[in-house]
């Protein structure tokens, strides 16, 4: 059992760190052997892809010279990452109602048309990764789902739609919300129930 393990928040103490942490703690107590490669975004963000790496997409003929000149070779080890998991584990933030930009500079770097997917059809995008459980721990100072949602969520369905474009379909989110207003006593409760969930959650993987 690989388990490829990323970390977004900026804080070293940071609820979606505490979180993405029982996770993978949680699913190494089913898997002992289980294999951790660590990818803190946060702490150590991956650059923003240049204009290199965006000429390179160009056209084949660019692609091909980018890949002699090394400019792919960030994406590649990013995306060989991926491909050697058996499970994704991302702990994030929800910022300003979406993903941190460290989340989205990595997921630039693994969206690669012809590499992690490809176009048929009319346009649309086919994913060329074979899919594996995502779990997502979510923390966030609001309130975006459930009955007493009161703000916008684009994190989850922007996550859906892009991972999903590359095959990862299997999407678990895991939200531990309104951090911001709840006692500490009221989040240490319903941090423990979302890692209870993911027992059920693997069981029926």
């Amino acid at each position: 059992m690989n388990i490829l393990h990323i970390d977004c928040s900026a804080r070293a103490e940071s609820y979606s760190r505490a979180l993405s942490a029982g996770i993978v703690d949680r699913l190494l107590e089913t898997h002992p052997a289980g294999i951790v490669v660590r990818r803190d975004l946060g702490r150590y963000p991956i650059p923003h892809a240049d204009e290199h790496y965006a000429r390179a997409l160009s056209s084949p003929a660019a692609l091909a010279l980018g890949a002699e000149e090394g400019v792919m070779d960030l994406s590649e080890q990013l995306i060989q990452e991926v491909e050697a998991a058996d499970i994704v584990v991302i702990g994030t933030p929800m910022n300003n109602f979406t993903v941190p930009s460290v989340l989205k500079a990595w997921i630039d770097q693994i969206l690669r048309i012809g590499r992690t997917f490809e176009h048929v059809g009319s346009g649309k995008k086919v994913g060329l990764l074979r899919d594996r459980p995502v779990y997502v721990g979510i923390a966030s100072g609001g309130v975006f789902a459930g009955e007493r949602a009161n703000q916008p969520d684009f994190l989850r369905p922007y996550l859906i739609a892009a991972l999903g474009c590359v095959g990862l379909e299997t999407l678990h989110f895991l939200p531990l919300q309104a951090t911001a207003f709840l006692e500490r006593e009221v989040i240490a409760v319903a941090f423990d129930e979302l890692l209870a969930s993911l027992d059920t959650l693997a069981a029926a993987a």
